[in-house]
């Protein structure tokens, strides 16, 4: 036993109990790891957006007559009503109305909406195979616009998911080339032109928390979503055979919910994250999502290609996700 200057006994420290010691303080730390506030809503945008992608396919193409993806998107934009009241009631209605709050919520809205208006036409006059590659590596304007102009940066292992990221979303996004009708060039130059408005979109979410809330910003791509469904309406063939039945507007609101829910989790994930982590982490995983719901529903098996990408987007997404986790401020 040995006195300390107090006159209490105390046990002398061995090396067992300095390296249980040790032990103890670096297990204290891991359950004091913060998990940050974006990392769960980037988690479940994808898994909405990924059982999204893999259901829509029922109505459209298993089920016929089939519903129109035009008309898709009409129910598409009243299914995102309740989660906009849900959004403003979480800030007691307190809607801002101010011009920039106003233009920023409708130039988002309306870069999402009108680009997948945009892509309905380009996909009757151009290769899917093509088209979708392209428009799919939108998240390089988003990271390339909040790096240079927010001046958000990351880590080393987190940067190197995103370097990853880039290819397996390509990747995944590979189609089969088939023999579908090519009518000149205007069909790329309007690809290319939605590439840049998806990843416009996601820069205004972020760049645009200054001056209006994710909730507010959230009703304000409603409404323009609506607005735009009149154009939806005008682009439906309704002489042809549509499905009115409980498996067709019915079918699709319940799919298009989960469009809705992920779009307003994918406003608090860029809100409460970084725009280069949560825009390549969202577009890589929910394809991989999809591919999957695919293979269990209509045993349709990926490409070698997507293969690839799904390797590649689960690396990418591992090393972002878990550098981002490791440098947050650790809970109090």
């Amino acid at each position: 036993m040995v006195a300390t200057r107090v006159g209490v006994e105390v046990e002398p420290l061995n090396r067992d109990s300095c390296h249980g010691a040790v032990l103890t303080l670096q297990a204290a730390k891991v359950v004091q790891m913060k998990i940050p506030k974006w990392l769960v809503p980037a988690i479940l945008v994808p898994t909405f957006w990924g059982l999204w992608g893999g259901l829509t396919e029922i109505p459209e193409k298993w089920i016929s007559p089939p519903f129109p993806p035009t008309l898709g998107y009409a129910v598409w934009s009243l299914t995102m009503i309740p989660f906009a009241a849900i959004a403003l009631k979480k800030i007691h209605w307190k809607l801002e109305t101010g011009r920039r709050a106003v233009l920023y919520g409708c130039a988002v809205g309306s870069s999402g909406a009108l680009g997948q208006l945009m892509l309905f036409w380009v996909l009757t006059q151009g290769p899917a195979y093509i088209i979708f590659p392209i428009i799919c590596l939108s998240p390089v304007v988003t990271i390339l616009l909040s790096a240079t102009l927010l001046r958000e940066r990351t880590y080393a292992l987190a940067a190197t998911g995103i370097g990853l990221s880039i290819p397996a979303i390509f990747l995944l996004s590979l189609q089969e080339p088939v023999n579908s009708p090519v009518h000149g060039y205007a069909w790329l130059v309007w690809t290319i032109s939605i590439f840049v408005m998806w990843g416009i979109q996601a820069y205004f979410m972020k760049s645009s928390a200054n001056c209006i809330s994710p909730e507010g910003l959230f009703f304000y791509m409603t409404v323009t979503g609506i607005a735009l469904a009149p154009v939806a309406l005008l682009m439906t063939n309704f002489a042809a055979p549509i499905n009115w039945s409980l498996s067709g507007p019915f079918l699709t609101a319940g799919i298009q919910a989960f469009n809705a829910a992920g779009a307003l989790l994918f406003v608090y994930a860029i809100r409460y994250g970084k725009a280069i982590i949560v825009v390549p982490m969202v577009n890589g995983l929910f394809p991989l999502v999809t591919i999957v719901l695919s293979l269990l529903l209509y045993h349709s098996l990926p490409s070698r290609y997507n293969l690839a990408g799904m390797v590649l987007a689960l690396v990418a997404i591992i090393l972002m996700a878990f550098d981002e986790v490791r440098h947050a401020a650790p809970s109090p």
